[in-house]
């Protein structure tokens, strides 16, 4: 029920802020046309739609979404991806729907209930036991050489395998150790005179009840978050990057002097960003929905009963993440002169990315996480990462989601006001790198 009132609450903000928004874009084109003016005969519903939300932003939009989309690689790149999380979801499920099977000898006579206690160590090590009756030592020897074995139990006082197991976490070696434990004990029971259901039910006691304090961790809820994290981090430096290199190459190209002709430098940033984060949004609910679609079809425990929460958490981030990360890497491009300034550029960015997404993922086990990781929940550049860790420990209630998300967005307005400067006055300076101080200062000021 939280789930659904959360979810509920969310999608009414968003479409709250979105009816705000295209008012705002309505009342401000209607103020640019003069009232009566005629329309044009033939007009198509697309160029209505691009006049009713700002033409010019909207048709640097149109551009970047078709440039993007157009691109072989983002295709390719595209298809890699899908294909990856299709293989990550797929394979466990067929890994797991194939279990091994450990063939076990048995040389010398044996009691039932030695023999149900040896199968009965197949499930818990991930594997069935199959028990082979051997007519003498050397030939369970020789089936084991010819790997018709794998394991051999030798008159209930001795375990052969191949191979030497020393450390090894193979199943086989798994085995062998769990065998060479439960055999000696029932076994020794028995010749010391202990009927063998007697000694099979001290061998193997009733466990007593695990009495816990605390309620059980939501793994499904914290497995989700793994996964939004991952995906949180990659595709936030992957957008980033294309707007670095998109506004890096049409500067060292001079396109961007071609649209500045009839663009404002304001409109040419912010149709950047908006196209390129639809292109993101577009690749980003691909991959989810790929994921889930996959997970339902084959079965698979990695998304099977995916949290709502979890979910509707990081696509919130994602958008919330993008828009106030793109506009930083836009003013960043602006201040490159070539594509080699661009690694520079973007490493700074990614660091504050990196100390989210690492303080996070490690905190993903904890049912209380550091203060650190609250505070990180609450600053703009990590809450992309630490809040959706909070809501999936249970750790943050929907007033503390939604002030996250409101200084996050507050801090996005003022960083696209001071980027939007830095791209006007560092966009058009080209024979050298521009410096940040040079920009940002009183001489470029005055300017």
């Amino acid at each position: 029920m939280k789930d659904v009132i959360f979810v509920l609450v969310l999608v009414f903000v968003m479409a709250r802020v979105g009816w705000v928004v295209r008012r705002q874009l309505r009342r401000r084109a209607a103020t640019a046309q003069p009232a009566g003016a005629p329309a044009v005969p033939g007009e198509t519903t697309r160029r209505r739609l691009l006049d009713h939300v700002n033409g010019d932003v909207a048709l640097v939009v149109v551009r970047e979404v078709t440039q993007r989309l157009r691109s072989r690689i983002f295709q390719v790149g595209t298809v890699i991806i899908l294909l990856a999380v299709a293989a990550a979801v797929t394979i466990p499920v067929l890994h797991h729907g194939s279990k091994s099977v450990q063939r076990v000898g048995i040389v010398g006579t044996m009691s039932a209930p030695l023999r149900d206690a040896i199968v009965a160590l197949g499930p818990s090590l991930g594997t069935t036991v199959t028990l082979v009756d051997e007519p003498s030592r050397a030939a369970a020897e020789q089936a084991l050489g010819n790997s018709q074995l794998d394991v051999v139990v030798v008159d209930a006082v001795a375990i052969a395998v191949e191979q030497p197991i020393g450390t090894s976490t193979s199943t086989t070696a798994l085995l062998a150790r769990e065998l060479s434990a439960a055999v000696s004990l029932q076994h020794g029971m028995e010749v010391a005179g202990i009927p063998p259901a007697e000694a099979a039910q001290l061998a193997h006691p009733t466990p007593l009840p695990i009495i816990s304090l605390k309620p059980p961790k939501n793994s499904t809820a914290t497995t989700t978050a793994v996964y939004g994290l991952i995906l949180t981090y990659v595709l936030l430096s992957q957008y980033g990057a294309w707007i670095l290199m998109g506004v890096v190459e049409e500067k060292s190209s001079r396109v961007v002097e071609v649209l500045l002709a009839t663009l404002q430098p304001r409109q040419l940033l912010t149709g950047k960003v908006v196209g390129i984060g639809l292109v993101a949004l577009l690749q980003a609910f691909l991959v989810v929905g790929v994921a889930l679609g996959v997970g339902a079809g084959v079965g698979s425990t990695l998304v099977h009963g995916t949290a709502p929460t979890e979910v509707v958490a990081t696509l919130v981030w994602l958008f919330v993440g993008y828009a106030f990360y793109s506009w930083t890497y836009a003013a960043a491009g602006s201040l490159a002169e070539r594509m080699e300034h661009v690694q520079s550029l973007a490493f700074p960015i990614q660091l504050p990315m990196l100390l989210g997404y690492i303080s996070s993922i490690t905190a993903i086990g904890s049912t209380n996480p550091s203060t650190f990781v609250e505070v990180l929940a609450y600053l703009p550049p990590t809450a992309p990462f630490a809040m959706p860790l909070l809501v999936a420990l249970g750790r943050a209630q929907l007033w503390q989601f939604v002030v996250s998300v409101a200084i996050s967005l507050a801090a996005t307005g003022g960083l696209a006001r001071l980027a939007g400067v830095i791209f006007r006055r560092a966009i058009l300076q080209t024979g050298k790198r521009v410096r940040l101080g040079d920009v940002l200062g009183r001489r470029a000021a005055a300017t």
